[in-house]
């Protein structure tokens, strides 16, 4: 069931805005289409109050475009450590160059351009001109998702074809012509703290008098759930080899999970003897392996299984090299590493004799 579209709509949710609506986040200050966007980038699956301190330390290290591009992707990486979906960290990069090799170095204007870049879809790009530019184009975030699926009752899961066709729709007949840039906002807020996903504040909500999902008193029945699949489990051995105070640390390939981040190697089915032999030409003193960590990504789990090796000589006999390095314990990462590993190198900062755990 699809109601039609209220013309109050925007102007019921613009006047909250202006008397509840979030205007003092630090990419509200200083609006230009690159701090919009790095925003909206990071934004993607990730709460604001996650978000805003990485937001500021990217800035204070990459206040522009051509500061971001000319940037190595190992500081870039290490600016993102922490936040997940790591390739949003390499579209954004990516996507500097682009726009510093074909757009002279300013951010483009033009939605089809906008679109084109690397990382960078409908409705970010709708986004970033929409509040940036003052630019009209609907927009549809997770959030939005949420508040148009409710207020029309429109059944199924948005990531359907059928169901997201709808929900756009809907997104552009509800869009104004004026102040798009406060309704962009607007809106996105709505859904982040009225309209959220459990408990939602229906009392407050602007445009909760013909909410259909209201009137059938059923708001948390929309929008659908995505179908359930069971994740698979995958398994790993980690290896943490420690010698004279440091971890020993490798580049992990361009594509796949983690990718281009620091990480610890993995060894696969060779026995750990072999491994290390063949690696740093010494056998570990000692061994310990430790509980299993479980990581779960959007789809699927990965148990990793970390195996502490005590070396003695072989940060001296093996030099760093590109991709591969020894770093000390009491010294950050070179570049960027995934949440697990942080977490394991912490452990072995508090005690890298590698007890049983």
């Amino acid at each position: 069931m699809t109601a039609a579209p209220t013309p109050a709509f925007a102007g019921r949710l613009l006047e909250w805005y202006d008397h509840s609506g979030r205007k003092h986040l630090p990419w509200q200050r200083e609006i230009d289409p690159y701090r919009v966007w790095v925003s909206e980038i990071m934004l993607q699956q990730t709460q604001v109050t996650t978000v805003i301190p990485y937001f500021e330390r990217f800035m204070a290290s990459f206040p522009d475009i051509g500061t971001l591009a000319a940037a190595g992707e190992d500081d870039v990486l290490a600016h993102w450590s922490g936040l997940g979906y790591y390739a949003r960290a390499r579209n954004v990069h990516a996507a500097a160059k682009a726009v510093c090799d074909e757009h002279d170095g300013v951010f483009p204007t033009d939605f089809d351009a906008v679109v084109a870049l690397p990382g960078i879809g409908r409705s970010t790009a709708g986004a970033i001109l929409a509040i940036a530019c003052g630019q009209r184009h609907a927009i549809l975030d997770g959030n939005v998702k949420r508040v148009l699926a409710r207020h029309a009752a429109i059944d199924g899961w948005p990531g359907a074809s059928a169901v997201a066709k709808q929900l756009w729709a809907l997104a552009e007949s509800h869009t104004p012509t004026e102040r798009v840039n406060h309704y962009t906002q607007a809106i996105m807020d709505l859904g982040a703290t009225l309209c959220t996903r459990t408990r939602p504040d229906c009392r407050a909500c602007p445009v909760a008098d013909d909410c259909l999902a209201r009137e059938q008193g059923a708001v948390e029945r929309y929008p659908a759930k995505k179908p359930k699949k069971v994740k698979p489990l995958r398994q790993t051995t980690m290896v943490l080899a420690v010698d004279a105070g440091a971890v020993y640390l490798e580049r992990r390939p361009a594509s796949g999970i983690w990718g281009g981040l620091w990480s610890f190697p993995e060894p696969g089915p060779d026995s750990l003897d072999d491994w290390c032999e063949a690696r740093f030409a010494v056998l570990p003193a000692g061994s310990t392996r430790w509980s299993t960590v479980r990581h779960s990504f959007s789809h699927y789990d990965l148990d990793i299984e970390p195996v502490v090796l005590r070396l003695a000589g072989a940060s001296r006999k093996v030099a760093d090299r590109d991709g591969a390095r020894w770093v000390p314990l009491d010294s950050p990462p070179p570049g960027g590493i995934a949440a697990p590993v942080k977490k394991l190198i912490d452990v072995l900062r508090n005690d890298f004799d590698g007890p049983n755990r």
